[in-house]
C-alpha cells in the first residue's frame, strides 16, 4: 500500500463531500469526490483507490449497488458505508456484502478517522498476509527498519574474517544470522559447526572442542577430532557463550590468540583455520563485572557486533514471519494453506512473543496441527492469548497464582515442551523444574 492512501468519497450532498474532502486531506490521504455512482465507476477505472467512502441513497443507483461493484472488480479496495438514514437492514446488508465499516451521519472527525484507520489497517494485514513468496535476504525475513540494519551488518561481516559477537533474546534468530555470514563469505564449502557451550558437560569440554587422540583416557579407543577441526577452514558457531564455563573460556581464548588446538592425550598443537562466531542472550559485560565472563575473552569475540532486534519492536515484520511461517509448516505437514482471520491476526501482532520469532513459529505450527479448518480464528489461539472475562474481572489472586497460570498457558501453547517453555519464559530449564515441582 501507499504511504499516504487514496480515498473515494461518494454523496449526492456538496456539503458532505467538501467536509470530507477537507478532513481527510488534513490527514493527509489523497481524496477523489463523486456525487454519483457512475462517477465513481469512472474515477475508478482511472485512479489508483485504496478504500471507497460512500452514502447508501443517491439518485441514479445506491451505495450497494457501488459495494457491490467493487468487491466484484476491484481485490484491493475496501468501501466504508455511511448513512443518513439508520436501519439495522441496511447495517446488516452492508456487512454481509463486504462493507469494512458502517457509519451513521451525523459522525463526529474522531468516528470517521477510527473507521477509516481500521478498514485500512484491515487490509494492510490483508495484503501482508497473502499467500506469496516472502522476499528474504540471507534466510532472514523481514523489512522493518531494525532488520535493515541487521541485513546490512550480516553483509558487511559476511565480507571480513572477523570474529562476531551476536547479541539477542532467545528465539531472535542468531544461529539464522550466524549461518547468514558463514555462508555468505568465502567460507561457504567448508563446514558450519554449531556448538551449545552450555551442553558441554565440564568433564568432556577439552575433547569436544579439540578431540583426543587413541589411549588419551579410558574408553578412548580410537582418535577423535573435535569441533574446531571439523570446522576446518569452515565456522565454528558459539552459541549461549554466556553459559562457557571460565576453565572453557580460557581454553577458547587460547585457541583465538593462537590459532592453534591441542588433542587431549597429545603433547603438541595443531594449527587450525577457523572462523568463530559467538552468540548471548545475556549482558556479558554484566557478567564481567559478576567475574563470571572474562573481560579478555569479551574483547576477542566482540570484534563486529551485531545485535538481533526482539520480535515485538519489529512492526510489521510479524506479519510477514506469519504469512511465511504458515506456508512452510504447511508444505511440511502436506496441508492446504489456511487463511487468517483478521480477528487473530490483530492478535497475534498485539501479543509482546517474549519468546520471539522461536514462540511465534511453535504456535503456528500448533495451530495448523490443531485445526481441520480452512481459516484460523481466535478461538484457534492458546488461551494466554484470548480474552477471559474470568481473568480480566479477577483482581483477587496472588502473584503466585498468575504465575502458575501463566506457566501453564505457555507450556499449553508448546505442547508440553519443557526446554521451548524455559526459554518463552526466559529461566533455565531447572528453575522451571523446580517451579513446576510447587504447581
Amino acid at each position: 500500500m501507499k504511504e499516504h492512501p487514496n480515498i473515494l468519497v461518494v454523496d449526492d450532498s456538496p456539503d458532505t463531500l467538501e467536509v470530507l474532502e477537507r478532513n481527510l486531506a488534513s490527514k493527509g490521504f489523497g481524496v477523489f469526490t463523486a456525487d454519483r455512482v457512475s462517477r465513481a465507476i469512472d474515477i475508478l477505472e482511472e485512479r489508483q483507490v485504496n478504500l471507497v467512502i460512500t452514502d447508501v441513497r443517491m439518485p441514479d443507483q445506491d451505495g450497494f449497488d457501488l459495494l457491490r461493484h467493487v468487491r466484484d472488480n476491484y481485490k484491493n479496495t475496501d468501501v466504508l458505508i455511511i448513512t443518513g438514514f439508520p436501519q439495522l437492514d441496511d447495517a446488516v446488508r452492508a456487512v454481509k456484502n463486504g462493507a469494512e465499516e458502517y457509519l451513521v451521519k451525523p459522525f463526529t472527525d474522531e468516528e470517521l478517522f477510527d473507521a477509516v484507520d481500521h478498514a485500512l489497517e484491515t487490509q494492510r494485514f490483508r495484503k501482508k498476509t497473502e499467500v506469496g513468496i516472502i522476499p528474504s535476504r540471507h534466510g532472514l525475513v523481514g523489512e522493518s527498519k531494525a532488520m535493515l540494519g541487521v541485513h546490512r551488518a550480516v553483509e558487511k561481516a559476511a565480507g571480513t574474517s572477523a570474529t562476531v559477537l551476536i547479541s539477542g533474546e532467545s528465539g531472535t534468530g542468531k544461529e539464522i544470522v550466524a549461518r547468514a555470514i558463514h555462508y555468505g563469505s568465502a567460507r561457504a564449502q567448508a563446514p558450519f559447526v554449531p556448538v551449545n557451550c552450555g551442553s558441554i558437560p565440564e568433564s568432556l569440554i577439552e575433547s569436544e572442542l579439540f578431540g583426543h587422540v587413541k589411549g588419551a583416557f579410558t574408553g578412548a579407543v580410537g582418535a577423535r577430532a573435535g569441533f574446531f577441526q571439523t570446522a576446518e577452514k569452515g565456522t565454528v558457531f558459539l552459541d549461549e557463550i554466556s553459559e562457557a564455563s571460565l576453565s572453557m573460556q580460557v581454553k577458547l581464548l587460547r585457541v583465538i590468540q593462537e590459532k592453534e588446538v591441542r588433542m587431549v592425550g597429545s603433547s603438541r598443537g595443531r594449527e587450525v583455520d577457523v572462523r568463530i562466531i559467538a552468540a548471548t542472550n545475556k549482558d556479558l559485560t554484566a557478567l564481567i563485572e559478576k567475574g563470571l565472563f572474562r573481560e579478555d575473552l569479551y574483547y576477542r569475540l566482540n570484534v563486529f557486533a551485531i545485535n538481533m532486534p526482539p520480535l515485538r519492536e519489529r512492526g510489521d515484520d510479524i506479519l510477514l514471519l506469519i504469512n511465511h511461517l504458515v506456508r512452510k509448516i504447511s508444505g511440511d505437514l502436506e496441508k492446504a494453506v489456511p487463511r487468517i482471520s483478521d480477528r487473530a491476526l490483530k492478535v497475534l501482532t498485539r501479543y509482546q512473543w517474549p519468546g520471539n520469532v522461536r514462540e511465534l513459529e511453535n504456535v503456528i505450527h500448533r495451530l495448523l496441527l490443531m485445526s481441520d479448518d480452512d481459516i484460523i480464528d481466535v478461538p484457534d489461539l492458546p488461551s494466554l492469548m484470548r480474552f477471559s472475562a474470568l481473568r480480566a474481572g479477577d483482581l483477587t489472586r496472588t502473584l503466585k497464582e498468575v504465575e502458575t497460570q501463566y506457566i501453564r498457558d505457555v507450556l499449553d501453547s508448546v505442547q508440553g515442551n519443557k526446554a521451548s517453555a524455559a526459554r518463552i519464559l526466559g529461566i533455565d530449564r531447572k528453575t522451571l523444574r523446580e517451579k513446576l515441582k510447587k504447581i
